[in-house]
């Protein structure tokens, strides 16, 4: 208890952009030195925030991530317990792992992708195009993803097959948890919007082929990422 209040009380000064990303690496270079030991239950998010001097919505995305990694796993009524000092072999992702998520998606979402483009409406059009233009400018890592949620949401809608829509709604979870993890680790936002921008403008010019291939090129580099990412921790 006695070094857990000694790692607590020291302060980190951290700037407010990309301060869950630096909470994340300053929990998981703890755990991975074992200044935060095995079975330890990690401070109150309360706590966590003071320390950083941040808010507790961005302990919460930083916890996230750990949990995904496989460092943590939070317990109903008990708290958040550190549970291995490397990552699981297996990323995880909500109700789906990493490995669900990439074996299925290019199923959906690239045949999602060109139907869209032969299929989406004005409105639809309108509705990615403004979603894509707030993307490119927005900073808050939860809002972005979320966007980054509704994009893929919004192209199986667009397709005007239902079963690709609800798919596609149904692992929205997942969906996100991973791409918040991805930036955290990768920093992948920026390379992602033009990613999403190519996706877009195949739709919008009604090309089913370019269309197909933009969302293949973004789904390969988003699981090179976590292949990337899975890597490295177990490297570490």
């Amino acid at each position: 208890m006695q070094d857990m209040d000694s790692w607590l009380s020291a302060k980190k000064e951290i700037s407010r952009r990309n301060a869950a990303e630096a909470v994340f690496e300053d929990l998981r270079t703890a755990i991975v030195s074992r200044k935060l030991a095995l079975g330890t239950r990690l401070p109150a998010e309360v706590q966590l925030a003071e320390r950083y001097g941040i808010s507790r919505a961005i302990v919460r995305e930083a916890l996230r991530s750990l949990q995904t990694l496989g460092f943590t796993q939070t317990r109903t009524g008990r708290g958040t317990f550190v549970v291995s000092e490397s990552p699981a072999r297996q990323l995880g992702g909500g109700a789906y792992s990493a490995r669900d998520l990439m074996e299925a998606r290019p199923c959906i979402e690239i045949p999602a992708a060109g139907w869209a483009a032969l299929r989406r409406s004005n409105e639809q059009l309108a509705s990615l195009t403004s979603l894509c233009d707030r993307m490119d400018v927005e900073e808050d890592v939860q809002i972005w993803v979320r966007m980054d949620a509704e994009f893929h949401g919004g192209i199986a809608e667009a397709s005007g097959n239902a079963i690709f829509g609800k798919v596609v709604a149904d692992v929205r979870g997942a969906l996100s948890t991973q791409s918040e993890l991805v930036e955290h680790v990768r920093g992948r936002r920026k390379a992602s919007n033009a990613e999403h921008r190519r996706i877009l403008q195949a739709v919008t010019a009604g090309s089913e082929g370019d269309a197909r291939a933009a969302m293949a090129e973004h789904l390969l580099e988003v699981k090179r990422s976590i292949i990337g990412i899975a890597g490295e921790e177990n490297r570490r």
